[in-house]
């Protein structure tokens, strides 16, 4: 396995390296001039010559790559046109939030993913399952900022059960992160602390979720159905084993491996497509950080992010690959 491991790890070199060359070529050749958008409509053509060539924007576009590439490796990957902090500790400083979105997010998806997909697989054909799939069918199909303001109006505006947006602050620690508040609030019995953090996270968390949750439960009924018909499972009904043991035991714990690939690939695409959804409830993460970013042409830190969010995309299907060995010992990986 340790063969393995340093195997994916090399790979991620040349990952790394392409995702970077496209960002970096994308960021330079069709954004606006940054010098001009610093400085802005009233600056005259001396004074943004003069910051062009300050940020060696006028460098040849492989020279100016280079010089990126040779800082990445040292672990700087420059600092922000606009704030001119290192793009590095502004990302990090973002980073929390980002994580606590996901992991709420994938949480809720895979609790109601997979007992819809295995309540819809054990009662095929029926009133539930049709509910169930047509729950799947819209969760794919709604874009994702349109729930997030449907959720908002509903739950925040009309209803006024949870706030309209925006993330506690609890500070940036790890003692401050809100999975960490939360079970701190609930062992002190500081329940008005744990509301206020669950209550902010919530909505966000459902709206980012529910593509998720589609998924998983469609891969989790198509799983379940194929596993419930193999021999072994008649064998246990056979034997008299209460249905339950049989479902969760037998046939839930064979059909985990798809299942838990298809939830980590989600876990990625949730780390670096928060976007939207940090976007609408002004959740402080990178997603809404690089959109900032994006339209003030502030390219180091997109380049940052999107180079952060691929390593991070990398490293949790790596994460997912060994559970396979735990999930099923007779998978041995070269």
């Amino acid at each position: 396995m340790v063969k393995y491991i340093i195997k994916r790890l090399i790979l991620l070199i040349p990952v790394l390296l392409g995702v970077s060359i496209m960002v970096f070529v994308v960021m330079h050749v069709f954004q606006a001039d940054p010098a001009s958008i610093i400085l802005g409509q009233h600056a005259t053509a001396e004074q943004i010559e003069k910051l062009r060539q300050e940020l060696g924007l006028n460098n040849p576009l492989y020279v100016q790559y280079w010089d990126f590439l040779k800082g990445a490796l040292q672990g700087d990957l420059g600092s922000s046109l606009i704030t001119k902090t290192p793009v590095v500790k502004e990302i990090l400083s973002r980073f929390p939030a980002t994580i606590e979105l996901a992991l709420a997010a994938i949480i809720i998806a895979s609790i109601f993913g997979i007992s819809i997909g295995v309540i819809s697989a054990v009662k095929q054909n029926s009133i539930v399952d049709y509910i169930g799939m047509v729950f799947a069918l819209l969760g794919v199909s709604m874009p994702i900022f349109w729930l997030g303001l449907i959720l908002i109006v509903i739950f925040a505006v009309q209803m006024h059960l949870l706030p309209v947006a925006g993330r506690i602050q609890i500070g940036l620690e790890p003692a401050h992160i809100t999975g960490f508040y939360l079970i701190d609030s609930l062992l002190t019995g500081n329940m008005a602390s744990f509301k206020s953090a669950l209550s902010h996270i919530i909505l966000p968390a459902v709206a980012l979720g529910s593509y998720s949750t589609a998924i998983i439960a469609r891969m989790t009924r198509s799983t379940m159905l194929e596993i419930i018909g193999q021999d072994y499972i008649r064998t246990a009904r056979a034997k008299g084993l209460v249905e339950k043991v049989v479902i969760l035991q037998h046939a839930l714990r064979n059909a985990l491996i798809p299942i838990i690939t298809v939830i980590g690939l989600q876990l990625g695409s949730l780390l670096g497509g928060a976007v939207l959804t940090e976007t609408v409830f002004s959740w402080p993460g990178v997603g809404s950080y690089t959109v900032e970013a994006i339209l003030k042409s502030d390219y180091p830190v997109v380049q940052g992010a999107v180079i952060l969010l691929a390593v991070v995309f990398v490293l949790v299907n790596l994460a997912v690959d060994l559970l396979y060995a735990y999930l099923d010992p007779r998978i041995k990986y070269s």
